[in-house]
């Protein structure tokens, strides 16, 4: 770590303790662009880098509901409205009890390259709370979103900040927060993405993410000449992010062999076809049900449940050609990447966020594995709502094939502008340094533009 990131990262540490995951994407992006501020002294002067550290605003509020016994529950709701050079701030909102301050923010700070990178004019924010939908019913949620958005909704619009989904936010979800916002505000605006295609959503938006981070396999295997078509890939985790991975790894001719919860993992050596992902998709979908009744289906698959006593995860250590963490935040530890390494994955394309830890990334890049980070690779989602605004915007809806074209183009600008910023800057191939030095870039830009504000 050079003299300047190291007096950065203490700054940061001393203002925001105990945030780790915060501290852990700072110094990922800080190491990555040291070298364009000694490039271009203006950024440094105009203290562009500490500027996007610091958010813009953070909104934290109660959300008070009732659950079906009666009684009365209590959860904490946050907004990090990051930054907003490029447009307007846009993230999705997490619900799981994991959600914290600095987890919160550290997706906010992700999130702000990322949605520089989908070329699309949308500034970076990310919000949620505590609340765990799993095993809540329908009314439960209800509630629950109802009393969220009575406050959020004084805070976002379409022309201020955009939310989405994310874990534990899906269509149900984003129903009844649309439902609320509406009813509030008395008006019916894209101030949600990932809405319901017969009430403003778009086609592939669910798909995307998954969609996204497959595409971006593709663009990176074919710069050594090579396709997905034949190769086995692993998959992590079950939900929307995975479950479209692995659909799209299948369209491409590839072989999903895994898939995950936080009870354990399910491996199907003879790989999954259209029938058991089907299965799959109403298990987690419709059935809200566990991975391990996979294995129960399907018995020639094995079931192998989480050990918290394990110091690496076991999923990643099946023989295979690609990877695709797609659960959460730092799934994969050095032990993992290790793994990886020795079972013959040579792609990783990161569906979730950040699933990495910086160890593991460091053993990629020793090994010369194709590591597309989450913040270029996931961005697939986004850049769906994006065009999901831009629909709502003209009271219009575009087909199928043509959202799913412009997600193409836009994973192929993504790869692109990586390897095009990572040559300029003297770091070819490198697409950790690719990914920070265009978004920052592109930010950075606007920063100066628009003044000290």
């Amino acid at each position: 770590m050079s003299e300047y990131v190291g007096r950065l990262m203490e700054a940061v540490k001393a203002k925001d303790p105990a945030q780790p995951e915060f501290h852990q994407a700072v110094e990922e992006v800080a190491e990555s662009v040291e070298v364009v501020l000694d490039k271009h002294p203006i950024y440094r002067q105009s203290k562009i880098l500490e500027r996007i550290i610091e958010p813009e605003r953070v909104i934290l509020f109660r959300v008070p509901w009732v659950d079906d016994q009666g009684m009365v529950q209590v959860n904490r709701g946050f907004r990090i409205e990051m930054n907003s050079a490029i447009g307007p701030y846009k993230g999705g909102l997490r619900f799981h009890p994991s959600v914290n301050l600095g987890i919160l923010k550290f997706l906010a700070f992700e999130q702000v390259f990322k949605n520089a990178l989908t070329t699309l004019p949308m500034g970076g924010g990310k919000g949620g709370s505590d609340f765990d939908p799993k095993g809540k019913s329908d009314n439960e949620v209800m509630r629950f979103t109802q009393s969220f958005m009575a406050e959020l909704f004084r805070h976002i619009g379409p022309n201020t900040d955009i939310p989405a989904g994310d874990i534990g936010v899906g269509g149900r979800e984003v129903g009844f927060l649309f439902g609320m916002y509406k009813k509030l505000r008395n008006e019916f605006t894209g101030v949600l993405t990932g809405k319901g295609i017969n009430w403003g959503g778009s086609l592939i938006r669910p798909e995307a993410t998954g969609y996204g981070a497959v595409y971006f396999a593709a663009e990176m295997l074919n710069t050594r000449g090579e396709t997905l078509e034949g190769k086995t890939c692993i998959v992590s985790g079950s939900g929307n992010v995975a479950q479209f991975t692995a659909e799209k790894i299948l369209d491409l001719g590839g072989k999903v062999v895994t898939f995950s919860d936080s009870g354990g993992h399910i491996f199907d050596e003879e790989g999954l076809d259209r029938e058991k992902l089907a299965f799959v998709m109403d298990l987690k979908n419709n059935r809200r049900g566990r991975i391990s009744e996979y294995a129960e289906k399907y018995p020639n698959a094995v079931y192998t449940p989480t050990d918290a006593n394990l110091d690496y995860n076991p999923l990643w250590d099946h023989k295979a050609d690609c990877a695709f963490p797609s659960a959460t935040q730092n799934e994969v530890n050095a032990r993992d990447a290790q793994n990886l390494v020795n079972q013959s994955v040579y792609v990783i394309s990161e569906g979730a966020n950040m699933p990495t830890v910086p160890e593991g990334v460091e053993i990629f890049m020793s090994n010369d594995v194709l590591y597309g980070l989450g913040k270029a690779a996931n961005a697939g989602g986004v850049a769906v709502s994006g065009l999901e605004v831009s629909q709502n915007s003209l009271r219009l809806s575009w087909t199928r094939e043509e959202v799913d074209q412009r997600l193409q183009g836009i994973m192929k600008s993504i790869h692109s502008q990586c390897l095009e910023a990572a040559e300029a800057y003297g770091k070819p191939g490198n697409y950790i340094y690719g990914a920070n030095i265009a978004g920052f870039l592109k930010v950075a830009d606007a920063m100066l533009d628009l003044g000290v504000v």
